[in-house]
């Protein structure tokens, strides 16, 4: 069986340790430079809390689940040996884990929060790998995690991290500020909640282009004037509000006409 070391105690080590030891992957330890966060993963998923700068247990794969600026670093603090050594990150190259002979990247499609473990078999689960072994090691691990498995290169990994930043990360901006307008009424922020639901499983079931409504898709210029002078304090959101409503006009224009 795959012996896998993970070095890192954030979010992306917390989801995929849980998800390595539910799957029956042979999780040997959990590794970080953070006394108090490895001992605390460790506990949750009842593996040994390991010191990077003392000898590490035999891995067939090392899965460095840190931020994109430490990988560098914490790679070259890894022994130099016959183990696949892979990142965890959608945006970055390999080159980050040069001098380990066999390395790849292991990345989940999944914005990694707080709470409770995540089932990542619904995950895409993104691979990509410097030679054969790593490749092979790889796609047999990311196959037992997920049920969705591609080998992608640096150019479209980084296209579709990009792709999953505006999918993800703006639209979860846009919620936060429509949840401050709410808050400065004194309403509460959970108003919205069914809409942002309801939103979102249109999306997943009829596409974007079917689920999308509102002023600016039916070209309601008054609303969206209007709305704009609501917002003519706001320096940070009316230009967004309207460089985006703007956008959506342009892509519809043939319905409004």
């Amino acid at each position: 069986m795959t012996r896998i070391l993970i070095v890192g105690t954030g979010r992306m080590a917390y989801h995929l340790a849980h998800a390595i030891v539910s799957c029956g992957l042979d999780l040997v330890g959990v590794a970080g430079r953070n006394a108090q966060a490895r001992e605390q993963l460790a506990r949750f998923v009842d593996r040994k809390a390991l010191d990077l700068s003392r000898p590490l247990p035999e891995a067939d794969l090392i899965l460095l689940a840190v931020s994109d600026d430490a990988i560098r670093e914490v790679s070259a603090m890894l022994p130099k040996g016959s183990a696949v050594v892979a990142h965890t990150a959608g945006a970055v190259g390999m080159d980050l884990l040069e001098g380990h002979t066999h390395h790849g990247v292991l990345w989940p499609i999944q914005s990694l929060g707080h709470g409770q473990p995540m089932d990542l078999r619904d995950v895409p689960m993104v691979i990509d790998a410097g030679d054969a072994h790593a490749r092979a090691m790889l796609t047999g691990v990311a196959g037992k995690l997920s049920d969705v498995v591609l080998e992608l290169p640096l150019d479209q990994r980084q296209r579709l991290h990009l792709a999953a930043v505006l999918t993800s990360n703006l639209t979860v901006w846009l919620v936060r500020e429509g949840q401050r307008l709410l808050r400065e009424q004194k309403l509460p922020t959970s108003l919205l909640t069914p809409l942002w639901r309801a939103t979102a499983q249109r999306v997943a079931a009829f596409g974007p282009e079917q689920a999308l409504t509102g002023p600016a898709r039916r070209g309601d210029r008054q609303t969206i004037d209007h709305h704009l002078h609501l917002l003519e304090n706001d320096e940070a959101l009316r230009p967004v509000y309207a460089l985006l409503s703007e956008r959506i006009m342009r892509a519809f224009a043939d319905e409004q006409a």
